[in-house]
């Protein structure tokens, strides 16, 4: 009997369920797949969005862990006494103050040790944490025809900045990276400072972070692999290797495509181009999803390695199966209608959903109230992407205080808490900025603590430390809350007095002096510290830079320690002279 003979013989509730059959695979195939993509898609992109934030999460992690140490290493290589003392390392006064400059950030650094080479001489200086090289800091001079001194001249020969160079001791199982500053001046290469951080610690806690599914790992501008949770990968003395014996990252991927694309990954995120990219590569066989981002005051790129599949368990998506199947058993006898209204107009939603999450909304991906096969699997829809949005919400709050604290730290002294010459310079240009607009004028007063070596070599650099922070204490009381303070040297600040006169600086000046002069610090141990102030003023003009009032002032200065200290001098634009006023 044929078909046609079978279907004009059949009852119309057969024909019916025929047709409803016939209909309900016409649409189950292409729903089938239509669903399959949304699942795929859903799936990658939900991986993308975890791989970028996962990427910003150890970049600022990074950051935290060894950005200090290069601040602090930049702030040396541009301290005026170390370009000083590298220019003319022969004359004994430059050459004591600039190693009182180094024992002075030693103590700043975590590993409390410096290094410093001379590049006129060759002259390597060095102190530790213990202090034992005090009296024979000069320990050796670099060669370019010793092996061991290759690091400098590679280092020398990539001009400014700071360069890391890291190192791993396998007896010890320590690994160590090297910050390498160089000291320059107008472009002229004169020396290298630096110190050492033992990223052990950060390797455990960064790279080796327990995550299922993701691999962190950070590599140089050359690709060389310098933090991974297996040492075999890590490509120790990258600085003095050529660039054939580097343990890459590109030698991990599998296809050549995939190295070049990767290659022109760290190219962009480095131009600044983005702030992460990614995609799927082939590793070890397997296809995973690759992230990188850049540290750029670090030099390293931090790469993310995902396994989708493992984090994104596709076991969420196996009730699509039964609920096909028990679909099309129940729509059997019912219309069109229902099957639209039960199935589709549902699934909609979820694809609804879906598309809000791409949005970037991880409020909810469809409203489900049942408990069948769609309904738990719009729940697993919504507990993924509430799990992502919450990863999301925690991570851009990490990121927004990690960001804050590395901008605390550009702009403040971290001993005193009070400005740095960055920050500084910032405040400075604003307030000239107003004063042109409202005709107001600003002064500049620099203070300098009179013989606060004596304090350090007679009660110790701590109670050295004691005594500026309470200095400035001090200082900061006779201080407006527009007024300004930031630490301009060692042991010399600068004040910013907003809308003041010349007189009205001095009397500002002289009050500062006579709070500094009238009181000894009391030290935490019970000892006193009597100190006193050399004070130089002077008004900002309105076409002055902060160079031209600094200088001003700081002549002023001057004139009072040529007069014998603890004294007030204000530099007065009418006459062109400082005129000195004591206190």
């Amino acid at each position: 009997m044929s078909l046609l003979t079978a279907w004009t013989n059949s009852g119309l509730k057969a024909r019916v369920l025929m047709l409803v059959l016939a209909t309900l695979v016409a649409i189950a195939v292409p729903a089938s797949g239509i669903f399959l993509w949304m699942v795929n898609s859903t799936v990658v992109k939900l991986g993308t969005l975890f791989a970028e934030k996962q990427i910003l999460f150890d970049r600022y992690r990074g950051l935290e862990a060894l950005m200090r140490e290069v601040s602090l290493a930049e702030t040396v290589a541009r301290a005026p006494v170390i370009v000083e003392w590298a220019q003319d390392e022969t004359d004994p006064e430059k050459a004591r103050r600039g190693l009182a400059e180094l024992e002075h950030y030693r103590l700043s650094f975590t590993d409390r040790s410096y290094f410093a080479v001379v590049d006129k001489s060759g002259n390597y200086y060095f102190n530790d944490k213990d202090n034992s090289y005090e009296r024979n800091r000069l320990r050796y001079t670099v060669s370019p025809n010793a092996a061991q001194d290759i690091w400098y001249f590679k280092t020398r020969a990539l001009g400014k900045g700071c360069h890391l160079n890291v190192n791993r001791d396998d007896v010890l199982s320590v690994t160590k990276v090297w910050i390498n500053c160089i000291i320059q001046k107008e472009g002229k290469v004169l020396g290298l400072i630096g110190t050492g951080v033992d990223l052990t610690r950060f390797i455990k806690e960064v790279v080796e972070f327990p995550q299922t599914g993701v691999q962190s790992m950070f590599v140089d501008l050359q690709g060389a692999v310098q933090a991974h949770r297996d040492p075999r990968v890590v490509d120790f003395h990258s600085l003095t290797k050529d660039a054939a014996a580097k343990k890459t990252i590109f030698r991990l991927l599998d296809e050549e495509g995939d190295r070049k694309a990767l290659s022109d990954m760290m190219q962009r995120v480095a131009r600044g181009e983005a702030l992460v990219l990614s995609r799927f590569m082939q590793m070890d066989g397997h296809e995973v999803l690759v992230g990188v981002g850049f540290l750029d005051r670090l030099g390293w790129f931090n790469v993310t390695v995902m396994d989708v599949d493992a984090i994104i368990d596709r076991k969420l998506f196996a009730p699509i199966a039964g609920l096909m199947v028990a679909i099309l058993i129940v729509a059997a006898g019912l219309m069109t209608f229902l099957f639209k209204r039960k199935v589709l107009d549902r699934l909609a939603w979820v694809e609804q959903g879906v598309g809000r999450v791409r949005a970037g909304d991880f409020s909810a991906v469809a409203k489900e109230e049942g408990n069948d096969e769609i309904a738990r699997l719009s729940r697993a829809f919504n507990e993924m992407a509430q799990a992502v949005g919450d990863n999301t919400g925690r991570l851009e709050a990490m990121v927004a205080e990690r960001t804050q604290k590395l901008e605390q730290l550009a702009q403040h002294d971290p001993l005193t808490s009070v400005l740095n010459r960055r920050g500084f310079e910032e405040v400075f240009a604003r307030e000239q900025n107003r004063a042109r607009r409202d005709g107001k004028a600003c002064g500049l007063v620099i203070v300098d603590l009179d013989r606060f070596k004596l304090v350090n070599d007679g009660y110790g650099h701590h109670a050295g430390d004691e005594v500026l922070i309470a200095c400035v204490r001090r200082m900061l009381s006779t201080l407006r809350s527009y007024d300004a303070c930031a630490r301009w040297g060692g042991d010399e600040f600068i004040l910013l007095i907003s809308d003041s006169t010349a007189e009205s600086l001095a009397m500002i000046a002289a009050k500062i002096a006579t709070l500094l002069r009238e009181a000894p610090v009391a030290l935490s141990d019970g000892r006193a510290v009597p100190m006193t102030a050399s004070l130089g003023a002077a008004m900002a003009r309105p076409e002055d830079s902060l160079t031209d009032a600094a200088a001003r002032a700081d002549a002023a200065l001057y004139q009072v320690k040529r007069n014998g200290r603890d004294g007030v001098a204000i530099d007065e634009p009418q006459s062109g002279t400082a005129l000195r006023r004591v206190v």
